[in-house]
């Protein structure tokens, strides 16, 4: 699944056009997708127009769905005409809010068309980041602050994942309002292992590697149970993305560290052996903590109690 960035009109400036784009920065973005789709059409199978390119709280680049909408036409005709692939899916990647799943600031004419032009739904959900900016589901309840702190955390864990289910079932209930019947994916969800500003000791206490785990391990039953593709997000840690702030909680959704230590979450792997003769930088893959459950679960936290 390559995707092309689309960026609006004087993005990433005091003055960004919402409702215009940065045609020559896009059109090099598709232009670009085209030609590796065209080199690599064993790897390349998916094309999306956009990355979190809609949600209205990317406030520095968004655009209006009727541009991600032009391009998704110009590659679908690039098909037809027998210049991609035939077997190149098109969509766009974005927030479940982009898709008609948020408030009716997204209802639009031109969302509805985008949604039958694509081949499916690529939707994004991230309840780990609304532990900080929306907790409401994050607290401890009343009925549970007596439980043990592993119990709160369990059932914290549970919420999370209904809380993504929520999100999806928000944008099936738009698609059936609009009568489309298509496929929506999950085209990113993940759970950071390590913060220390917003999701950390002193913020949600969202970030570790158990409560990571416990997300992972939902998500996948719920998805693989429905039939419904999900790329959670991520393999390995990119500490490129808060290169200011190395214990940011963006530089650790990776379910392998920079030191080639599997996370908890694929601690069975390492010992099915699914690693062996596998290495990142030279180094085999390992787990964290020294695979010591003890001094893992010494770094959790529970949420916070309800008000």
């Amino acid at each position: 699944m390559l995707g092309a960035w689309i960026n609006c009109k004087n993005a990433f400036s005091a003055n960004p056009d919402h409702t215009q784009e940065n045609v020559e920065k896009n059109k090099a973005e598709i232009d670009t997708a085209v030609s590796m789709a065209n080199a690599y059409p064993d790897i390349v199978k998916v094309i999306a127009v956009g990355n979190e390119a809609m949600v209205h709280w990317a406030a520095s680049y968004y655009v209006e769905p009727g541009i991600i909408l032009k391009w998704v036409k110009y590659l679908r005709q690039l098909r037809d005409d027998k210049k991609l692939p035939a077997d190149t899916w098109i969509t766009s990647s974005d927030n479940f809010a982009s898709w008609g799943g948020g408030d009716s600031s997204y209802f639009k004419p031109e969302l509805d068309s985008l949604i039958k032009a694509v081949e499916y739904v690529s939707m994004h959900t991230y309840p780990f980041h609304d532990s900080h900016y929306n907790p409401v589901y994050w607290h401890v309840p009343a009925s549970e602050q007596s439980l043990s702190a592993t119990q709160q955390i369990n059932a914290a864990m549970e919420r999370a994942a209904m809380y993504a289910k929520t999100q999806y079932q928000s944008v099936q209930t738009y698609l059936q309002r609009i009568g489309v019947s298509k496929p929506i994916h999950i085209g990113e969800t993940g759970w950071a292992s390590v913060d220390t500003h917003l999701y950390g000791s002193a913020g949600s206490k969202a970030a570790d590697e158990y409560k990571q785990k416990l997300f992972y391990d939902h998500m996948r039953s719920w998805t693989d149970s429905a039939g419904i593709a999900c790329f959670f997000f991520e393999a390995f840690d990119e500490p490129w993305k808060d290169g200011r702030n190395v214990t940011g909680a963006e530089n650790h959704f990776g379910l392998i560290n920079i030191n080639s230590e599997a996370k908890y979450a694929v601690w069975s792997l390492v010992d099915k052996g699914t690693f062996k003769g596998l290495t990142r930088n030279g180094r085999p893959i390992s787990k964290t903590f020294g695979g010591d459950t003890a001094a893992l679960m010494a770094t959790v936290l529970p949420p916070a109690f309800a008000k």
